[in-house]
């Protein structure tokens, strides 16, 4: 994979992004056939967040790819990130519920939260990053849009179109979000903190109706967008330590 990375960053974003992919709906569909939801997601979403920490890690670019600390001037300028703990906490809006036995939400629960930090890492940090080099703009566009765009696979596991078209617009937005305060912090331990919970608390969320689900996405569009574009405001150029 070093070789891969060190000819080609797009590349090797790709074939991460596709491996992931492909290995979740697996996992997903054997999961269920299991009888045990989650039962092999887990287990997978560990093995690959170490594979990436460790890659990141050996080769020492924890920096380059956002595993650093906030710098405390930050939080002031970005409003001590009090938008993300709102829209961290979406899937609670319309109540509280148990879907799944004991033994499935915690496994649910863990590997969303693997796959809060392997997302943010190949979507806002491989591919962001390899497509930085050459336009800001179309970096910014292209991670987001895919981001929301791989939701679609939800489809394959047996997700309803409607919501899944939901997710993929706010997913989009919040794709969105979340670059633009990779780029004006330089860290993506926000972005992987929000949407780890986001996620994982969606484990307990109550069942909602259309029209509930279209209204929080419209709410989760218009936070994201508009704390993006306030952040926005303050960046004139991407910082040096981007283009390293």
């Amino acid at each position: 994979m070093k070789k891969l990375y060190e000819r080609n960053q797009l590349y090797f974003a790709l074939v991460w992004i596709g491996i992931y992919v492909i290995a979740f709906s697996v996992a997903d569909s054997v999961s269920e056939s299991f009888g045990v939801r989650s039962c092999i997601t887990a287990p997978l979403g560990l093995l690959m967040s170490v594979l990436l920490f460790g890659f990141i890690s050996r080769n020492q670019l924890s920096d380059y790819f956002g595993l650093r600390k906030i710098d405390n001037n930050d939080f002031k300028r970005l409003l001590f990130f009090l938008p993300l703990f709102i829209i961290a906490s979406a899937n609670l809006w319309y109540g509280v519920a148990m879907k799944y036995s004991a033994p499935e939400t915690v496994l649910t629960f863990v590997s969303i939260l693997f796959i809060g930090f392997i997302e943010e890492v190949l979507f806002r940090g491989f591919l962001f990053k390899a497509i930085l080099c050459k336009r800001v703009g179309l970096a910014v566009t292209i991670s987001s849009v895919t981001f929301g765009m791989g939701h679609i696979v939800n489809l394959l596991n047996g997700a309803d179109i409607q919501q899944t078209l939901l997710q993929i617009c706010y997913a989009i937005a919040i794709g969105y979000l979340f670059t633009i305060i990779f780029i004006k912090t330089r860290s993506l331990i926000p972005c992987i903190i929000t949407h780890s919970v986001l996620n994982a608390i969606g484990v307990f969320s109550a069942k909602s109706t259309l029209w509930q689900e279209a209204a929080a996405s419209a709410i989760l569009i218009i936070i994201s967008v508009g704390y993006a574009v306030y952040l926005k405001m303050g960046i004139k150029q991407v910082s040096k330590q981007h283009q390293l």
